[in-house]
C-alpha cells in the first residue's frame, strides 16, 4: 500500500465566500454567483479547448478543515450520516469537488458560476463535465431523496 501521496495545487479558487457559513449547500442554489480560478502559468496550455464545454468538474482541497470525521450532520437534517454519504469537508484527505458552469477563459483565469467553495481554496484539478459520461439514469440519492420529494427544493434558510 502507498504510504504517502503528495498533491500540489495547480492554482487558486477566488470566490466571494470568505466564511463557510455563507456558502450555499451546492452552487446550483445560488447559480448566478461568480468566481474565478487563477491557474499557475505553466498549466495555461491545459485550458486549451475547455471553453467548448459548458461545465467543468473542479477538484480542490478543503484547506480550512482541521478535523477528520467518520460521521457528520449535513445541512439538510439533524441526523448524522457516514462521511462517505455526505459532502462534508471534514473527511479523510479533505478533497472536495464541484460542478461549475464555465463563463469564460482568459489567460490563466477560468471564470465560472454555481460557486460553492471558499475564497483562496487550493485547486487540485479541472476536468470537463461530459453529459455522456457523467450523467446517469435511474439514480437514487439515498437519504437526500426525501428532501426533494415531488420536485421540491429545500428552502436554504431552513437548511442552515
Amino acid at each position: 500500500m502507498i504510504k504517502k501521496i503528495v498533491l500540489n495545487p495547480i492554482g487558486t479558487i477566488h470566490s466571494p465566500y470568505k466564511e463557510s457559513k455563507d456558502i450555499p449547500i451546492q452552487g446550483t442554489f445560488k447559480a448566478k454567483v461568480e468566481a474565478w480560478i487563477e491557474l499557475k502559468d505553466k498549466y495555461i496550455p491545459g485550458l486549451k479547448d475547455l471553453a467548448q464545454f459548458s461545465h467543468a468538474i473542479i477538484i480542490y482541497h478543503f484547506h480550512r478543515s482541521e478535523r477528520e470525521e467518520t460521521e457528520g450532520r449535513p445541512f439538510l437534517e439533524q441526523n448524522k450520516h457516514g462521511i462517505f454519504a455526505i459532502r462534508s469537508p471534514h473527511r479523510p484527505n479533505h478533497i472536495g469537488f464541484s460542478i461549475v458552469k464555465i463563463k469564460s477563459i482568459k489567460g490563466n483565469k477560468l471564470y465560472f458560476t454555481e460557486v460553492d467553495m471558499l475564497d483562496g481554496t487550493p485547486l487540485l484539478d479541472i476536468k470537463p463535465y461530459i453529459k455522456y459520461f457523467d450523467s446517469r439514469d435511474n439514480v437514487r440519492s439515498g437519504w437526500i431523496d426525501k428532501h426533494f420529494k415531488n420536485g421540491n427544493i429545500p428552502d436554504e434558510t431552513i437548511i442552515k
